[in-house]
């Protein structure tokens, strides 16, 4: 898709070609391989969004299959956002929420999560995003057990092909082992797949009194669009009720409507003592995140604590992040765009359906609400793989299309992953499915 422009190929083409070699010259892109960023420059240099759609300096429009990382809800282009931001900016662009200090935007938000978060999670310590978020807990829960008496409670257990950030704590608590190739990553992260009787058996073997606390998002996301076993987080707080284990959620991906609840774990009907947040909150257009913590756990630091809690950011509950988080929230409330990610989460899981019935190298279709995958097997029947990932060249081929998604590979997976922006209608959920069969009928007869 190309949008019109009155600027001619030349003159877009030469405003890339000097952006592009800056960009090579100067900016460090994250997960990106470094030989690919110098020798092939960026795919893409974005310049506009609206809705669920990018339009790039060339004049190239795609759909944001993805909501960019997970985190563009509300979709693009939403000037209230904007404005929220100006407004706050130009009453009080920043004090610090340190020692007592604070601010309208961030208590009126505090109060909006703990309205919004199930069960008695009632109280929240904001960060810069994810990562921090996670970092924030797992320095939380060990700090909760030092006070406590109980120093020897320090391990913290989370799922294999779970994703929980790239800091140093949050590297170290992902599943993934292709982000822990980082030399001297922090101690004490344990990894279980995703059973109950495995976890129950982790905590045999290491000892309940070792264990701090157990983390999982309630649907894995860049491990490949996982939901969990039947029953598996009823069993999973009942085993850390029993063995005296606090219980995260990282709800990173699946806060804020992007299952089709407010929360992810609501669907699974277990209330954990800490829930992490980000991304949504703002649906990207700021950089918040946060860790949202029980009456129970908050009362219990209070009485136990008589020192400072050595932990902070400087932009701890940053009054424009806020302001900007407080109107992402209203509009998705106002718009009813919730109700509208369960409609148009089970149109993709038809969609998914139809591809599965006409393309047998669809092994698997998974997902809830507005989060969703494909797999691709070469024989789904002996699970057997391609030699080379099929939907790494899928990818390629729908980005030729227009439709911007994402391939997951890691741990011997071939997977397509889907997370559009919430305000998606029937007609482009149907401009993605067509795109996906497209290009796997292209890859698939010119490659497989």
């Amino acid at each position: 898709m190309t949008l019109q422009t009155t600027e001619t190929t030349e003159t877009v083409n030469k405003a890339y070609a000097q952006l592009a070699e800056l960009d090579k010259k100067h900016f460090m892109h994250p997960t990106t391989s470094f030989k690919q960023q110098h020798e092939q420059g960026p795919k893409f240099i974005f310049t506009e969004g609206k809705g669920i759609y990018l339009k790039d300096i060339r004049g190239n429009t795609v759909i944001d299959g993805l909501s960019s990382l997970w985190n563009v809800n509300i979709g693009h282009g939403r000037e209230e956002l904007g404005k929220a931001a100006m407004e706050q900016m130009k009453k009080l662009a920043f004090s610090s929420t340190f020692a007592t200090n604070s601010h309208e935007r961030v208590i009126e938000l505090a109060e909006k999560v703990a309205n919004m978060t199930p069960g008695d999670l009632n109280m929240t310590f904001f960060t810069s995003g994810g990562s921090e978020a996670n970092d924030t807990a797992f320095k939380t829960v060990r700090y909760y057990w030092q006070l406590k008496g109980q120093t020897q409670k320090k391990k913290i257990i989370t799922r294999k092909k779970s994703y929980h950030g790239v800091s140093m704590g949050a590297s170290s608590a992902t599943g993934l082992p292709a982000f822990r190739t980082f030399p001297s990553l922090a101690p004490d992260f344990l990894y279980v797949e995703s059973s109950i009787e495995a976890l129950e058996a982790l905590i045999q073997q290491e000892g309940a009194e070792t264990i701090a606390a157990f983390v999982s998002e309630p649907v894995q996301g860049s491990g490949g669009v996982n939901p969990p076993p039947e029953g598996y987080f009823k069993k999973v707080r009942a085993l850390c009720d029993q063995h005296d284990i606090l219980f995260i959620a990282d709800e990173v991906i699946t806060g804020f409507g992007r299952t089709g609840a407010t929360f992810g774990m609501e669907h699974y009907d277990a209330v954990p003592d800490i829930l992490v947040i980000a991304k949504g909150i703002t649906s990207g257009y700021a950089p918040l995140g946060g860790m949202v913590i029980s009456e129970k756990l908050k009362n219990e630091l209070i009485d136990l604590s008589d020192g400072v809690y050595m932990h902070g950011y400087t932009y701890s509950g940053h009054p424009m992040c806020c302001a900007v988080a407080l109107e992402n929230l209203r509009i998705i409330e106002e718009e009813n765009l919730i109700e509208n990610v369960r409609k148009m989460g089970a149109e993709f899981q038809k969609g998914f359906q139809w591809l599965a019935d006409r393309h047998d190298v669809i092994g698997d279709t998974r997902g809830i609400g507005l989060l969703g995958a494909v797999e691709i097997m070469k024989d789904p029947e002996t699970k057997t793989r391609f030699d080379e990932p099929v939907s790494v060249k899928v990818i390629e081929e729908a980005l030729k299309h227009g439709l911007l998604g994402r391939s997951i590979i890691y741990e011997g997976q071939d997977t397509l992953a889907f997370a559009p922006p919430f305000c998606i209608n029937k007609e482009e959920v149907a401009t993605i499915i067509s795109i996906i069969d497209q290009s796997l009928t292209t890859v698939l007869k010119r490659d497989c």
